[in-house]
């Protein structure tokens, strides 16, 4: 490796690194706002919390790499360019690919960091995240009812407590349950208004208990049952004198929790059929599967487009400033199209092979460009650049 290379490949890597961490700094601080309420209801302790949080490191890594080191180096070689060291480069007899070897370099050791990320620690660190998100949800010892505030347990399933005795007897409690009307919009089944329902349950007084699997329920006595089926708006009442209230739903109780797409690791995601996880979920194991094997490539994509559109021009007092918007332009393009396809390639497993053609087809046309373009060293120029 040239004196040149090491100088430069040095600099992108620092810069790369420093840019990284500060936009992962930036999205774990607002992704953490999302985990609040865990410690609000459910008594989480700092240290778990930051744990949970820190889960989410990888996921922002994979996605934050590419476009640090992109602009990374568009920082760089243009910084280079204004200081009139690649004129000097060029005057010395160095080509386009000779220039761009330290971008191309550090985009290398990048893909390798990015499959690590994509092929071992991600899958990891989301199945540990949603492993401990399953386990506090579903904690009976972290269900904290505060006083006097509608404490949400989970979506669509709403608690008021009035006060508390000192044996832990919760006087005047409100529950609001209307997880049976969203699973039924999730599922589709909107047209159907007997099947959407809203629970309301007033009592005098209440306890926590644990069920079945020491599953967490509200104990309610003295009170009174109120469902309402918005379509038809019929409503009935039940007066009880005791009635129990599942805390995380008799449905999760019941079925083991299913671990989605991107908690799996690859080789069981080209492994499972339709028969096992359903056509829907099959194409998206199957999407996912190839995203994770195309998405480290896209450093090198970023970094062909960056070093195509600012290499091939040659010195100009006037900045390239022309270029870098043309890059910036070219590289948001390409990352349009890496959304869309892998939307695409749900719906139509044949359109699989466009997840790799999307970041492939940049690295091949910003090499061949850089191959094939002559390097400009006009007397004129270098003359210009070293006035």
């Amino acid at each position: 490796m040239t004196e040149f290379t090491r100088y430069i490949a040095k600099q992108l890597l620092i810069g790369t690194f420093l840019v990284a961490l500060g936009l992962s700094a930036i999205l774990w601080l607002t992704q953490s706002l999302r985990f609040v309420e865990l410690i609000i209801n459910k008594g989480l302790s700092i240290g778990s919390f930051g744990l949970l949080t820190m889960l989410l490191l990888p996921n922002f890594l994979t996605i934050i790499t590419p476009v640090a080191v992109f602009a990374v180096l568009l920082f760089t070689y243009n910084r280079l360019d204004a200081d009139r060291e690649i004129v000097v480069m060029r005057s010395a007899g160095l080509s386009h690919l000779a220039l761009a070897r330290p971008a191309l370099t550090v985009g290398l050791v990048l893909v390798v960091f990015g499959y690590i990320l994509n092929l071992v620690v991600i899958p990891s660190s989301v199945k540990t995240f949603r492993e401990m998100q399953w386990s506090i949800r579903n904690d009976l010892s972290r269900v904290m009812l505060q006083e006097g505030n509608f404490n949400q347990i989970t979506d669509g399933l709403t608690v008021y407590v009035r006060s508390r005795t000192g044996d832990g007897e919760l006087l005047d409690v409100l529950v609001h349950d209307m997880r049976s009307q969203l699973k039924e919009r999730a599922k589709g089944k909107a047209g159907k208004p007997e099947s959407e329902k809203v629970i309301t349950m007033m009592a005098e007084r209440g306890a926590l208990v644990k069920g079945d699997g020491n599953r967490p329920r509200v104990l309610l006595v003295n009170g009174n049952r109120q469902e309402l089926f918005p379509e038809s708006g019929r409503l009935s009442l039940l007066y009880f004198d005791s009635y129990t209230v599942e805390m995380a739903g008799a449905d999760d109780a019941a079925e083991p929790r299913f671990r989605d797409a991107r908690e799996r690791p690859i080789q069981e995601l080209l492994s499972v059929t339709a028969a096992e996880v359903g056509a829907v979920d099959f194409a998206r194991f199957r999407v996912e599967a190839h995203q994770r094997l195309s998405a480290p490539l896209y450093h090198l994509a970023f970094i062909a487009i960056g070093l195509a559109c600012l290499l091939i021009g040659g010195f100009s007092r006037h900045g390239q400033t022309g270029r870098v918007i043309l890059a910036i332009g070219l590289m948001v393009a390409t990352e349009a199209a890496q959304l869309g396809v892998g939307g695409l390639a749900v719906k139509s497993l044949r359109l699989v092979p466009l997840i790799y053609l999307v970041p492939l087809l940049p690295v091949a046309l910003g090499l061949y460009v850089l191959a094939r373009l002559p390097v400009r060293r006009s007397r004129g120029r270098i003359a210009e650049a070293a006035a």
